[in-house]
């Protein structure tokens, strides 16, 4: 059931955007919202936050690498935790599939459920490993978000991925690791943030 709080706080929101959501996909947006709610208490997938909190931070956030990926992309997403940024783009665009790399064994059964109740599966894979653990990753670009000690790992994911297209949310800190491996990046500000960015790793 779409949660009454979340959908029009959405609807209002996703007026802002570049581009516009559908309203099926308003919907499962919103049913998105719900699945992470019930299973939090117990797996943690997103800090304490209210219904806007969500849709601004988590949902609307996730969209900012849209623009970045051509019709039919196949992309990786890193610790996507509750299916951060991969599931809300899966559902804003029905061309795109991809890689989801959870370590976390319930939150990577969280998200292969979470994808067949959103209709989602048929374009979702979902690997329970490191992600430098994983062969033959199918996708020219890869996205994280929230990965642990993300700028410390960040040398591994850039070796281990060398070659691909990165699509990175973080801060300052993350920044200055990219500076720090020599890598070229253009960074965009995120809605409503002065400290977080989408970084956009030059290949």
């Amino acid at each position: 059931m779409v949660n009454e709080t979340f959908d029009p706080i959405l609807s209002r929101m996703a007026d802002r955007l570049e581009f516009k959501l559908s309203p099926a996909a308003l919907e499962k947006l919103a049913a998105h919202y719900e699945l992470v709610m019930q299973a939090n208490p117990l797996l943690h997938l997103t800090g304490p936050v209210s219904a806007e909190e969500f849709a601004e931070r988590h949902t609307l956030e996730s969209l900012a690498i849209l623009k970045f990926l051509p019709d039919g992309a196949k992309f990786v997403d890193i610790g996507p935790g509750g299916g951060f940024p991969s599931i809300p783009c899966l559902i804003a665009r029905p061309d795109l599939s991809a890689t989801l790399i959870e370590s976390k064994i319930k939150k990577a059964e969280f998200l292969a459920e979470a994808a067949v109740k959103l209709d989602l599966a048929d374009r979702v894979n979902v690997v329970n490993r490191q992600f430098d653990e994983v062969p033959n990753l199918v996708g020219n670009f890869i996205t994280c978000r929230a990965l642990d000690k993300f700028s410390e790992r960040l040398p591994r994911l850039l070796r281990r991925f060398s070659g691909k297209q990165f699509l990175l949310f973080g801060g300052p800190a993350l920044r200055d690791a990219l500076s720090a491996a020599h890598r070229r990046f253009d960074e965009i500000l995120l809605p409503n943030s002065d400290r977080r960015f989408l970084f956009v790793v030059t290949k």
